[in-house]
């Protein structure tokens, strides 16, 4: 599993396919070859309220967490992080050639105390390949 979730302000909206940018992460979460795609998780939340840097109404965010299951070693963690920062500045870039726009992503471990999950996703998929 990762859980990836893409924060980003309001003001973006105007020049932002966010599912364009959720395919993007997706694809580039899959891509580093750390996680099966069946337990990637996607998913946008939009800030209407917030002040960036000087409070300049211009200026934007966008903030990726990426809470993944305990247990990698810090290299991968570090590939990982690297490989989907580097997609997302990309898929970002003509926003952030023109408009003040700070960009940030943050890997976090998922504590596996409490952490409880039931997922059929991995046998549909098999199923569906099968299928195929």
């Amino acid at each position: 599993m990762p859980h990836l979730t893409v924060e980003y302000s309001a003001n973006l909206e105007p020049r932002l396919d966010v599912m364009g940018l959720l395919r993007a992460v997706h694809a580039s979460a899959l891509g580093t070859g750390v996680f099966e795609v069946g337990g990637i998780r996607v998913r946008a939340e939009r800030r209407d309220q917030y002040v960036v840097a000087d409070g300049d109404p211009a200026n934007a965010f966008v903030a990726v967490h990426v809470r993944i299951g305990a247990g990698r070693d810090e290299a991968t963690r570090v590939r990982m992080a690297e490989a989907i920062f580097k997609d997302v500045a990309a898929y970002l870039d003509p926003i952030y050639r023109t408009s003040p726009l700070a960009i940030s992503l943050e890997v976090q471990q998922i504590d596996p105390v409490g952490s409880l999950k039931q997922n059929n996703l991995h046998a549909r998929l098999k199923q569906r390949a099968g299928a195929a």
